[in-house]
């Protein structure tokens, strides 16, 4: 949200530094992001200057340009070729001088330079209303009066506006700060809390009267729960047009383009108060009624931006006594807007419910500066204030006058909310005592009234426009904010105790798991929950388990994440598109699905690896990473874990075109292998992927029942033993290292694969694998004996189970 200080300063006098009421904003809650200036004149006419036209004759070269001589208060007159028709002899004009830079009202910039045009020397631009962004006039250029004296700067003809602006992040609560008004307001509180007292200066309503009743407009609401208050008023005899330049200067401060004098001013008003309004023609209102209903569904209706949109039978209109005008408290139709041609208007200031609203604005993809306000919950007390400010402000603007009573259907009036502070409540969530005349004055600031006082706490009366403000603890945040947080006294020492428990915890697991993988290099990548729904489709095109969001915050961001491929692959576009080749990545987080019974949860761990394994570099050839790189990893993982006797076998799974399970028992604990192109192809990755999913809730429950065996490094020497083994092609490791530990359980420790070998010096259909075995005792140093012994057993067991031979 955009806060003039200017403005600001209209409702509150105040002379601070810009970053000085910053400062004191942040304190109070809304907290200042950041702070522009803003000059009314985009460059403020910076090396602009007077220049009086000595000669002007026509361009040897071109038939449309004169040749001038101009003075502009130097040593010398300079020479300036100019394409204007209206320069002449004798004029006092506004010369941009070499090396000024030109803002115009196309959004372009231009900065002069000394230059040939058709071949004659140009030292300068006669400048006209666009280029300066003085107007939107481009016929000629700008003719100044000729008692100006020759080199007087241009910026001291024009009033030049220099303003401050703030960027205020405003959370969803504070619906009561969506204005200049509201922030002056929590200013003015705060400016007390530290001992300045500053009144509010608010607008006069006193010249508010009817002139005449000629222009009455009938109003009715069908549904006062969804428009509980709903006002307007006529006015006729206006002139639609360019509004002032302070009026312009108010609105461009904060990013609002002028469109004219009655649009802008009931968008000043909606700035100024927090109040949205809105102007109808009221000669293109049938029947000269209004009435605030719902339609029909199905109904088309045509907004202001010229699209067509189907309504919902739960929208409320803005209706005359034919057609809908208008998306109460969202958007304006495009038939009953105001033009240039309007003579007379009905001005309506509304509360609306703010879940109607809500809900409407989500179901047509809108979001206006009135609905952002409505739905949050306006101050339904300042319709009738904010009504006449506006028509006030309009009839000073258009030159109208007010042509009907007000109307104002207000059939049950919304009450302020009560709620009983303690000063014990007070004390225990603070920490510290807060003396009690400092609490009433912060909530006199604050229009908090105190109806009661007893020994043990206040009785308050909290304002309508402050819906945040409920319970007694959301009065004492309030206390708080403006006391101050840096004011709450803190012990310098630091207490605590150290807890210690034998029970096994998921999220201990997940930081060792996480900083193992950080250690090898990997990053943490944290993405969204929620997803888009094409991503389901592309592994289950009929896929109904898909948890989809009720009010989702957009079309691409609808469902829950059913699997954490997607995000990681989204992360993994994102950093190739930026150079980023060569990732690792993890991710701990949830998929969402639809069970029998409500919805289920599952965790999950996924791991991304692409491109090469180690950074380039002169001392290590690059080395890319592979389907076995990873499954290290994934097996690094499982043994830190404790869980080191694990099943690998084929995985068919629409993730992968190559793949692997690892299993324990009937527990699938991991899928791991290589991205199908497909899907690579969906996020614009050229590369390969490799990715593992692992089921982290399957994975701790087998790691809490992992017990920790201490045991003292052996004292007696291993021995290793190799076979080099012909074997037939559909041999897996697996089955070799499941055979050998068979045969030998107590001595043999390790197997390795060191070597494979395939060609045409082998029968066909077999491979060669060379294997390293290590056997150890831990009582005493085996003997070539014993070692023979166990080789010929475990080289027995592969021949008679495989068939396979010694080479």
């Amino acid at each position: 949200m955009q806060i003039s200080y200017n403005w600001l300063k209209q409702f509150i006098q105040l002379d601070w530094e810009p970053t000085r009421v910053a400062e004191l904003l942040t304190d109070l809650g809304l907290e200042v992001e950041g702070i522009t200036d803003f000059v009314s004149i985009p460059g403020g006419l910076q090396g602009v200057v007077v220049g009086h036209v000595l000669d002007c004759i026509k361009h040897p070269n071109a038939d449309k340009l004169q040749l001038t001589k101009v003075d502009i208060g130097a040593e010398e007159p300079v020479q300036i070729v100019c394409g204007a028709p209206n320069v002449a002899k004798g004029q006092k004009v506004a010369v941009a001088t070499i090396g000024t830079t030109l803002y115009m009202n196309n959004g372009e910039s231009l900065k002069i330079k000394k230059g040939k045009i058709r071949g004659e020397v140009s030292e300068g631009m006669i400048c006209a209303e666009d280029e300066l962004g003085l107007g939107e006039d481009h016929d000629g250029i700008i003719i100044l009066d000729k008692s100006i004296e020759v080199g007087t700067a241009v910026s001291d003809l024009f009033e030049i506006e220099n303003d401050h602006v703030f960027e205020i992040g405003l959370t969803p609560n504070r619906a009561d700060a969506m204005s200049h008004y509201g922030v002056a307001r929590d200013l003015k509180a705060g400016l007390r809390q530290l001992g300045i007292q500053k009144e509010m200066l608010t607008p006069s309503l006193s010249n508010f009267n009817v002139a005449n009743r000629s222009l009455k407009i009938a109003v009715s609401v069908k549904d006062p729960n969804l428009a509980p208050r709903y006002a307007g008023v006529t006015i006729s005899n206006l002139i639609v047009q360019a509004s002032p330049n302070w009026l312009k200067n108010r609105l461009r401060s904060i990013g609002l383009k002028p469109i004219n004098n009655v649009v802008d001013a009931t968008n000043y008003v909606l700035h100024e108060l927090g109040q949205p309004l809105h102007a109808f023609d009221a000669n293109r209102i049938f029947g000269k009624e209004i009435v605030v209903k719902t339609t029909a569904p199905g109904t088309r209706f045509m907004t202001l931006d010229g699209e067509e949109r189907i309504l919902h039978e739960d929208d409320l209109m803005i209706c005359d006594g034919e057609k809908p005008m208008c998306i109460a408290g969202i958007f304006g139709g495009i038939n009953t807007g105001v033009t240039e041609n309007t003579k007379s208007i009905f001005l309506e200031s509304a509360y609306f419910d703010p879940v109607s609203i809500r809900k409407t604005a989500k179901r047509h993809g809108l979001n206006t500066d009135a609905s952002f306000r409505f739905e949050r919950g306006i101050d339904i007390n300042n319709v009738e204030y904010a009504l006449q400010r506006a028509a006030l402000l309009i009839c000073e603007l258009t030159g109208g006058e007010i042509s009907s009573d007000v109307v104002d259907l207000y059939p049950k009036k919304k009450e302020d909310n009560q709620v009983f502070l303690t000063f014990e409540k007070i004390n225990k969530l603070i920490g510290q005592e807060i003396p009690r005349d400092v609490i009433k004055s912060i909530l006199t600031s604050l229009d908090i009234k105190v109806k009661s006082v007893t020994e043990s706490g206040l009785g308050l009366v909290i304002p309508f426009y402050r819906i945040d403000v409920t319970r007694e603890v959301d009065v004492i945040e309030e206390i708080l904010r403006v006391f101050g947080y840096n004011n709450v006294n803190f012990d310098p020492k630091l207490h605590a105790s150290v807890a210690t428990s034998t029970r096994f915890e998921d999220y201990i697991l997940q930081n060792h798991v996480g900083d193992l993988l950080a250690a090898k290099g990997f990053y943490e990548i944290l993405s969204n929950s929620l997803t888009n729904p094409e991503y389901s489709q592309l592994l289950e095109p009929e896929e109904k388990s898909k948890v989809e969001i009720l009010n989702p915050l957009s079309s691409e961001l609808s469902v829950m994440r059913s699997s954490m491929l997607f995000s990681t692959l989204e992360a993994a576009s994102y950093n190739m598109n930026r150079k980023r080749q060569h990732l690792k990545l993890f991710e701990f987080g949830k998929t969402y699905h639809q069970a029998d019974k409500g919805y289920d949860e599952k965790r999950h761990l996924s791991v991304l690896i692409s491109g090469d394994r180690t950074a380039e570099s002169w001392a290590v050839p690059s080395k890319p990473t592979d389907f076995f790189y990873l499954k290290s990893i994934v097996e690094h993982i499982l043994n830190k874990m404790g869980i080191v006797k694990c099943t690998s076998s084929a995985s068919k799974n629409a993730v992968f075109s190559e793949a692997i399970q690892l299993t324990q028992g009937n527990t699938s604990l991991v899928h791991l292998g290589l991205v199908q192109s497909n899907l690579l192809k969906r996020f614009d990755i050229k590369q390969k992927v490799l990715y593992a999913d692992f089921d982290w809730e399957a994975v701790c429950h087998l790691a809490a029942k992992q017990k920790i065996v201490y045991q003292p490094i052996p004292k007696f020497p291993s021995v290793r033993r190799d076979f080099a083994l012909l074997l037939d092609n559909e041999v897996a490791f697996s089955e070799l290292e499941s055979i050998a530990f068979k045969t030998e359980k107590k001595l043999l420790k390790e197997l390795s694969l060191f070597d494979v070998y395939t060609g045409d010096k082998l029968p066909k259909g077999k491979k060669s694998y060379a294997i390293s075995f290590t056997l150890q005792d831990s009582t005493k140093t085996l003997t070539d004996k014993q070692i023979d012994k166990i080789m010929n057993k475990i080289k027995s067991a592969y021949e008679n189970q495989l068939g396979a031979e010694l080479r």
